[in-house]
């Protein structure tokens, strides 16, 4: 890029924070270290045109984790450690909630609800013999019953005649949320550069370099949060996991209403402007799914479809009205990412698939690593 002095000058000079990545983590990071350092000069790099990975490309959901989830999660986390992730979820979605306003970010809470296909009867059994202690771990969090029994109240078909109700299960409209969260920030006086790369950065006399696709700059301190696609940049135990999505034309009379959780959290739906929006399938190839790519698959596409004809809307015409895919972060355990690299190099990466949950509190956990 041919830049001019002055574009220099305004843009690219005496950065004190560069944060790589546009998302719920980055944008959050930037508005703590706003409050902390209001004197400072803080820029974004994005590298789309509008924040790609998950942020802008998630299902909406406002959840902590299904019943089944958590008793998977307590198999490889001790239970102090899951306690520990469903309160960090908890509190990351009060933060997001106070942050932008319930209405900013079209929140309802309307309850999740978890199916249990016919042919999994194991599975079902196996939750309802363990919701009560599950219960009472979470009590202190919720300081409530968090899971009970419900009946088949949507008719769904092919599935277990009850469901596993969670009351303080919500929905978001994550367009909403992502355009309050960078009206947000762009308040403050913090500038984003879109369809910015960040190839490569190094240290030299207490600064970073930045090396980009369009120029090279300095910054004092260098924040990333690319989450997904974090080892194209850094070294850190991350691998990306793309997750698919289908929504419905407008269907008259939906009552479906909340969000739902099928086959372990490895498929799930809500409403939407009288639409369905169905995701997930990532169990079908999980080597496939390992990518950074945004396309959909043959494969995992007639399985959403499938699951839309049999078990969602069996008796309800529909129309597919668009698909796309977003990049999440995962690793062998959910414990997120947040450290420091070097002198001046921090990362807040691998959320995990929970990062409407968790993404306020990574990113001021983040701002607060540079303090």
């Amino acid at each position: 890029m041919n830049l001019s002095y002055w574009e220099i000058k305004s843009w690219l000079s005496n950065i004190d924070f560069c944060i790589v990545g546009s998302g719920i983590v980055g944008l959050n990071c930037a508005l703590q270290l706003k409050k902390q350092f209001p004197e400072s000069k803080i820029l974004i790099l994005e590298k789309g045109t509008i924040p790609q990975g998950a942020s802008t490309k998630n299902a909406g959901f406002a959840c902590f984790g299904s019943l089944s989830e958590i008793l998977d999660d307590l198999v490889i986390h001790s239970e102090h450690e899951v306690i520990q992730l469903i309160e960090k979820r908890f509190e990351g979605l009060k933060q997001l909630r106070q942050t932008l306003g319930d209405k900013q970010i079209g929140y309802q809470q309307l309850g999740g609800y978890e199916l249990f296909i016919n042919s999994n009867q194991t599975l079902f059994n196996t939750c309802i013999s363990k919701k009560e202690t599950i219960n009472r771990l979470l009590k202190p969090i919720f300081k409530d019953i968090v899971f009970s029994i419900k009946d088949n109240i949507f008719n769904f078909k092919n599935i277990n005649n009850q469901y596993v109700f969670n009351q303080f299960e919500g929905q978001i409209d994550t367009g909403k949320m992502m355009e309050s969260l960078l009206e947000k920030v762009q308040s403050q006086g913090i500038k984003i550069l879109n369809n910015i790369k960040v190839d490569s950065y190094s240290e030299n006399n207490n600064l970073v370099k930045i090396q980009t696709n369009q120029f090279e700059f300095s910054a004092s301190k260098l924040l990333i949060a690319t989450n997904g696609f974090a080892s194209q940049l850094i070294n850190q135990e991350v691998k990306p996991a793309r997750a698919q999505v289908l929504i419905t034309k407008p269907i008259k009379d939906l009552n479906i209403k909340g969000t739902f959780h099928l086959d372990k959290g490895y498929y799930y739906f809500r409403n939407i402007d009288n639409r369905v929006l169905l995701g997930g399938g990532r169990n079908l190839d999980f080597k496939g799914e390992e990518t950074t790519e945004f396309n959909q698959t043959k494969l995992i596409q007639n399985k959403l479809e499938d699951l839309l004809k049999n078990i969602i809307l069996p008796e309800t015409p529909f129309e597919i009205d668009h698909r796309w895919s977003g990049i999440m972060g995962v690793g062998s355990q959910k414990k997120v990412i947040v450290k420091q690299l070097s002198n001046n190099a921090f990362c807040g990466v691998r959320l995990g698939g929970m990062g409407i949950a968790i993404g306020s509190l990574v990113g001021k956990e983040l701002a607060d690593l540079v303090t």
